[in-house]
């Protein structure tokens, strides 16, 4: 595994572009740190300081900062695609076969670098919100603090399973572009998909088979956390109560399409000519 995820790190670090995006995608999730200082004047009157909101309490900070975080999963999504494009159009893919890499290690070196990196970014967004979390809440007792962490395991599956996707698409269409352009269409198609049911059957029903498409099934991980603000602000708004929880068989249906992903990956590389 480590000779595999070496070779892939060392074709990623030595191409300017890879590097450039590589280090956008991971520095970007921290923009959470210059959001949790930012201060608004409101002409005079008064100043309005974000992270004295209690947005930045344990534990609704994993919730608030691995939400906001995966926005920004479409940087090293690029760089996922890329992998893949300049592989056939640099013929490189060729020559390591020739070299005597099975196309089995082929795709597994891709695929140990999208969890190397899943896990590198899951790492740095929960070491900046433990040190946010740590300045601004409330509270200091350790089951408060790590209540929810769950939210971690949630975003590391998150992004192992849409770089699977990207991975799959890359396969499928060679091209960086037409990869990204596809993810796009997906996202369509699985909202055409559920205005059809939800107007042949009925809107809960559609509501539930689209929380198993891929790209939905991701998003489910994690849920928005703006409802859960107004609740903290307003607890006697019953009506915003909705369920934001972390639950285990949302995981198991991205892990389920993550296999597939990587399944497909390599059958396509298996059947093509190259």
């Amino acid at each position: 595994m480590l000779r595999l995820l070496n070779l892939e790190l060392q074709k990623l670090l030595l191409n300017r572009t890879s590097k450039v995006l590589i280090f956008i995608s991971f520095i970007l999730p921290f923009t959470v740190l210059i959001l949790s200082s930012i201060k608004i004047n409101f002409f005079g009157f008064f100043t309005l300081e974000l992270g004295e909101l209690g947005i930045f309490n344990f534990p609704i900070i994993w919730h608030i900062t691995t939400f906001f975080a995966s926005y920004f999963k479409f940087f090293f999504a690029i760089v996922v695609v890329s992998m893949i494009g300049n592989e056939y159009s640099n013929k490189t893919i060729k020559q390591n076969l020739i070299d005597g890499l099975s196309k089995k290690e082929f795709i597994l070196s891709k695929f140990y670098t999208i969890v190397f990196f899943s896990l590198l970014a899951t790492l740095l967004i929960a070491v900046a919100s433990f040190l946010i979390g740590l300045y601004y809440s409330s509270y200091t007792e350790m089951s408060i603090i790590f209540r929810e962490t769950d939210f971690l395991l949630a975003y590391f599956v998150k992004l192992v399973g849409f770089f699977s996707l990207c991975l799959f698409f890359g396969m499928l269409l060679r091209r960086s572009a037409f990869a990204l352009a596809f993810l796009f269409v997906l996202y369509i198609l699985e909202w055409i998909t559920f205005g059809v049911i939800a107007w042949q059957v009925n809107a809960n029903m559609a509501e539930k088979i689209q929380n198993f498409f891929p790209l939905k099934a991701m998003y489910k991980l994690i849920d928005q956390p703006f409802q859960r603000i107004m609740i903290t602000k307003f607890p006697d708004k019953s009506d915003l109560i909705y369920d934001y929880a972390v639950h285990w068989h949302e995981i198991a249906i991205v892990l389920g399409w993550t296999a597939l992903f990587i399944f497909l990956s390599f059958r396509l590389l298996k059947k093509r000519d190259l």
